[in-house]
C-alpha cells in the first residue's frame, strides 16, 4: 500500500530565515501559510504570487517561481524616492495580474495625482510597468526597482525556512545570482537601466514623459542551470500548449454563468502539467500552490468534468494514470497506486489510488460517449480491463471493495465507486466487443441488494446511509456531503443513466437529507452536517464545503429529478463563485449563509484547483442537459425544466469531436443549434 503523504508533499528543512527578505518564521508541521489574499497567475510550470499593492518584499510566499524554485523573491518599486499609492489590483487572466497605483510629484497641486503606474505581472516572470503623466510640463522621473532572490523551492518557503538571500551581480542590462549548486536566475531590463548597484539588487532610471505621454520599462525573469542540473527551466518552458480544450462560452440571463465558465476554462489551461517522461501526455494539476505534481485521481475526476470540452485531456490523463499501474502476479495487480489521504475525523485515510482505478474504466467508458477516437479507445482498453480485475480481486465475499487496505474500513463512496465502474465497465466491454459484461452487470446488481441491505440505517426521519462499515458490520453513521457520490451513476448509452445504489424511496430520502439545511450551507453542501458530532466549518471533511461534492450533488439531483434541492446547491456554488471573482477555491468554510455574508476559504485550499474549475463545467453542462452518445449518432438535452437562471445558451462545447452548442429557454425548454453532421438530435 502506498505511503501516506503529509500536505504540502515534500517540505524541506532549509537554512535559516532569508536576510533581506520579509518572513514569518517556521511553521508548525503541516501549517501552510495564507495565500486567499494574493492574486496569483498560473501558467504551470510558472506562478507568480502577488500582493495586492503589487510589491513584491519577499514576504510569505510572494515571488515569481518556476517548476517549484523562487526565481525571484523581491521587486520593489520606488518613483520619485518613494513607493507609489496602491488603488487596485484585478486578476486580468488565469496567468496574468494587473495593479494600479498613483505617485504625486512636485508640482501636483491640491489633492489629485499626476502620475498614474500601472504594473502588469505574468506567471512566466514578464513585467510591463507603464508610467502615465497627466502633469501639463515634461517631467523627468527618478524610477528605481530593488530586486532580490533566495532560489528557495516552494516547499521551504511555506515552511518559512527559505534563505538567505543572494548576493547579485550586474548581468547585461540587469542582475544575476547564482546559488551553490550552480543554478541561477537573472532579471533583464528593458530599456536598459543607467546605473545598476549589485550590492543592493538596485536598477536605476531618469525617465523623460511629455505631457499625456507614457514610457514602459519591462523586466524578464530567466531561470539557468549548469549541463548534467535537472529541472530549473525558464518560467515559459514546458508549457503545454494547445491540447484541445475548447472555448466554450455560456451567456444568458443571469450573466454570472459565463464568467465562471470562462474563468473555470481559463483555470484549467492554466493548470495544465507536461508529462516530464512522456511530452506528447498532459494531465492537470491538482491545485495552486499546493499540489502541482504527478496525475492524481483528483486529476481523472477533473478530465471527467471537463469532457464537455474535448476528450483528449481525458486520454493523456489515463495514459499517464495507467502507465503506474501495478501488473505481475498477487492481489495488488491492476490497482493504480496513489498516496493515502486524510478521510476526516472519523475514518482512517483513504487511498487515493483505489479511487483513481475504481474511476478509470468510468471514466473511459464516458469519454467514449462524448466521442473519444477509436484508436484511444483501443490503447487504453486493456488498463481499464485490468482495473476491473484487480476490482474483481479486491472484492471481498460481500462483494464490498474495503479501503485502504484488506482490514477495511468498507466505505460507502467506494461501494459508489465500484459499483459505477461494473456497471459503465460492463457497457465498454460490450461495445468493444470483449467478454464479461453480463458478468459484470450480475456483479453490480448483487452489490446493490447488498449495500441497501447493510448501509442503509433506518430510522423514524426515513433512514440514511452509513458513511462506511467497520469489521465486524459496525456502522459510521456521520452524514455528509460524502453522500452525493450515490446519485453519481454514470452515462449510459441514448442519454440514459445507468441505475444507482439506492432504490428510488432511498434516493429520495437522499434527496432530503442533502437539501436539509444541517447539509446545504447556503453556499454549498457541507462535508458533515452541522448536526453531527466534530462539526467544523473549516474541518476539510468535517464540515467544509468541497465545491467537487457539491457539483455531484446538483449534477445527480438534477438527473434523478431532484430540483428543488439542486436547484438551492446551484445557486449557492454560483453565489460563492461571484464572492471569489469566480475563481472557486477547492473547498471553503461551510459556515451558515447569513444575511450580507460572504463565505471564508479553507486556509489549506488551493485556488485555482482542478476540481472546482471543472466542477463549474460540470455545472453548466447539466443545467443545459447535454447527454451525448456519440457512438450511437445522438445528442440529447434534458435541461433543468424550472430554468433556475432564465435563458442560458452554452456553445462551442465538444460533442464527436465537433463543435455543439444549445439554448434553454425562460421555459426549461433545451433546443440544440449546432452539431455534428449525422448526430441525431433530441430533447
Amino acid at each position: 500500500m502506498a505511503s501516506r503523504s503529509a500536505p504540502p508533499p515534500g517540505l524541506p528543512v532549509g537554512q535559516a530565515p532569508a536576510a533581506g527578505l520579509r518572513t514569518s518564521g517556521a511553521l508548525r508541521p503541516g501549517e501552510l501559510p495564507s495565500v486567499h489574499d494574493a492574486l496569483l497567475c498560473v501558467a504551470l510550470p510558472a506562478l507568480a504570487v502577488c500582493p495586492e499593492h503589487g510589491q513584491l518584499t519577499g514576504h510569505g510566499l510572494e515571488g515569481v517561481y518556476a517548476s517549484g524554485r523562487r526565481l525571484l523573491a523581491r521587486c520593489v518599486l520606488r518613483v520619485a524616492g518613494r513607493e507609489p499609492l496602491a488603488l487596485q489590483a484585478r486578476q486580468a487572466a488565469a496567468d496574468r495580474a494587473v495593479f494600479l497605483s498613483v505617485v504625486r510629484t512636485a508640482g501636483d497641486t491640491g489633492p489629485d495625482p499626476g502620475l498614474t503606474v500601472e504594473r502588469s505581472r505574468s506567471a512566466d516572470g514578464t513585467e510591463r510597468i507603464t508610467l502615465r503623466s497627466s502633469v501639463g510640463r515634461h517631467l523627468r522621473i527618478p524610477v528605481e526597482i530593488s530586486l532580490g532572490t533566495d532560489l528557495a523551492d516552494l516547499g521551504a518557503v511555506a515552511a518559512g525556512r527559505a534563505g538567505p538571500e543572494l548576493s547579485a551581480s550586474v548581468h547585461g542590462t540587469g542582475m544575476r545570482w547564482t546559488a551553490g549548486d550552480g543554478r541561477s536566475a537573472s532579471v533583464t531590463a528593458d530599456p536598459p537601466p543607467m546605473d545598476s548597484l549589485a550590492a543592493a539588487g538596485l536598477l536605476r532610471w531618469e525617465i523623460e514623459v511629455a505631457p499625456g505621454s507614457a514610457r514602459t520599462i519591462e523586466l524578464r525573469v530567466r531561470g539557468d542551470r549548469p549541463p548534467g542540473l535537472p529541472g530549473l527551466p525558464g518560467p515559459g518552458a514546458g508549457r503545454p500548449g494547445g491540447v484541445g480544450l475548447a472555448e466554450a462560452r455560456a451567456e444568458g440571463d443571469d450573466p454570472r454563468i459565463g464568467e465562471l465558465l470562462r474563468v473555470a476554462v481559463d483555470d484549467l489551461r492554466a493548470l495544465l502539467r507536461r508529462d516530464q517522461e512522456h511530452p506528447a501526455d498532459v494531465h492537470l494539476a491538482a491545485g495552486v500552490p499546493w499540489r502541482c505534481g504527478p496525475a492524481t485521481a483528483e486529476a481523472l475526476w477533473a478530465a471527467r468534468m471537463a469532457l464537455p470540452l474535448g476528450t483528449r485531456l481525458v486520454v493523456t490523463t489515463l495514459r499517464a494514470l495507467g502507465r503506474t499501474q501495478l501488473d505481475g502476479p498477487g492481489p495488488e495487480s491492476g490497482r493504480i497506486p496513489g498516496p493515502l489521504r486524510d478521510a476526516g475525523p472519523f475514518l482512517p485515510p483513504r487511498c487515493t489510488g483505489i479511487e483513481a482505478t475504481l474511476a478509470f474504466p468510468t471514466v473511459l467508458s464516458e469519454a467514449r460517449r462524448w466521442g473519444l477516437p477509436e484508436q484511444d479507445l483501443v490503447e487504453l482498453l486493456p488498463t481499464a480491463e485490468r482495473c476491473l480485475d484487480w476490482l474483481r480481486a479486491a472484492a471481498d465475499p460481500h462483494g464490498f471493495v474495503p479501503d485502504p487496505g484488506p482490514a477495511g474500513p468498507w466505505r460507502a463512496e467506494t461501494q459508489a465507486h465500484a459499483h459505477r465502474a461494473a456497471v459503465l465497465g460492463a457497457d465498454l466491454l460490450d461495445a468493444c466487443g470483449r467478454p464479461g459484461g453480463d458478468g459484470w452487470r450480475d456483479w453490480a446488481g448483487a452489490l446493490r441488494e447488498r449495500f441497501r441491505a447493510e448501509f442503509w440505517l433506518d430510522d423514524r426521519s426515513g433512514g440514511r446511509p452509513a458513511v462506511a462499515l467497520a469489521p465486524g458490520g459496525r456502522p459510521w453513521t456521520q452524514l455528509g456531503g460524502w453522500a452525493a457520490h450515490l446519485l453519481d451513476t454514470g452515462l449510459l448509452g441514448g442519454g440514459r443513466y445507468a441505475p444507482g445504489l439506492l432504490d428510488k424511496a432511498g434516493t429520495e430520502q437522499l434527496a432530503r437529507l442533502l437539501g436539509a439545511p444541517a447539509l446545504d450551507s447556503g453556499w454549498g453542501l457541507r462535508s458533515l452536517g452541522v448536526k453531527e458530532p466534530g462539526h467544523n466549518p473549516f474541518g476539510h471533511r468535517a464540515g467544509a464545503v468541497r465545491v467537487h461534492e457539491t457539483v455531484v450533488a446538483v449534477a445527480g439531483l438534477a438527473a434523478a429529478g431532484y430540483e428543488k434541492e439542486a436547484v438551492s446547491l446551484l445557486k449557492g456554488v454560483l453565489d460563492a463563485a461571484e464572492a471569489f471573482g469566480y475563481r472557486l477555491p477547492e473547498m471553503y468554510a461551510g459556515s451558515r449563509r447569513t444575511a450580507g455574508a460572504v463565505p471564508a476559504p479553507h486556509p489549506a485550499a488551493c485556488r485555482p484547483a482542478a476540481v472546482a474549475a471543472a466542477g463549474a463545467v460540470h455545472l453548466v453542462a447539466a443545467l443545459v442537459g447535454v447527454r451525448p452518445d456519440a457512438p450511437g449518432g445522438t445528442v440529447a438535452l434534458y435541461p433543468v425544466r424550472s430554468a433556475p437562471l432564465g435563458a442560458v445558451r452554452l456553445s462551442e462545447i465538444r460533442v464527436a469531436g465537433e463543435p455543439f452548442s444549445a439554448r434553454v429557454s425562460r421555459l426549461g425548454l433545451g433546443m440544440a443549434e449546432e452539431a455534428a453532421d449525422g448526430l441525431q438530435l433530441g430533447v
